[in-house]
């Protein structure tokens, strides 16, 4: 496992937003993240190409509550609560096939990474942190761990 995530995972570095090695498989971070008592889930992006399938991606695999709002300041209500996504350890959410998305909305994609980030720095002091994980990997989603 890369350093950077294992040491978010082990509790010797505050969460962050993190890059994943391309053609490593996301589906060991997933089970690093659930044999360090984390909680994980993926955010697959791939052939998303605007904002209302990002949205509808976002919806699923989070399962977001009924009251999202399919939109930027939803996400990011929705991330700064997480009521909805009980842990007791941390979260990470990894986001895979992100770059063609960004490639085809670059102004939408950068309003996403902002979402992102604020949401990590709004737990980043807690005990139930949230990471979130960035891969270029193109394969097969990772089985969700949620």
């Amino acid at each position: 496992m890369p350093k950077p995530l294992a040491a978010v995972l082990h509790g010797r570095t505050l969460p962050g937003v993190l890059s994943w090695p391309a053609g490593r498989p996301v589906q060991h971070a997933l089970d690093a993240a659930l044999a360090a008592g984390w909680q994980g889930t993926v955010l697959d992006l791939e052939g998303v190409t605007d904002k209302a399938e990002f949205m509808t991606r976002a919806e699923t695999a989070l399962r977001l509550p009924s009251w999202f709002g399919r939109n930027w300041d939803a996400l990011a209500d929705c991330l700064g609560d997480l009521s909805w996504w009980p842990v007791h350890g941390g979260r990470l959410l990894v986001v895979r096939a992100w770059q063609g998305y960004a490639a085809a909305e670059p102004d939408e994609w950068r309003a996403a990474e902002s979402v992102l980030a604020d949401a990590v720095a709004r737990w980043r002091d807690t005990d139930t942190g949230l990471a979130v994980l960035l891969t270029r990997d193109a394969g097969g989603p990772a089985t969700t761990r949620r």
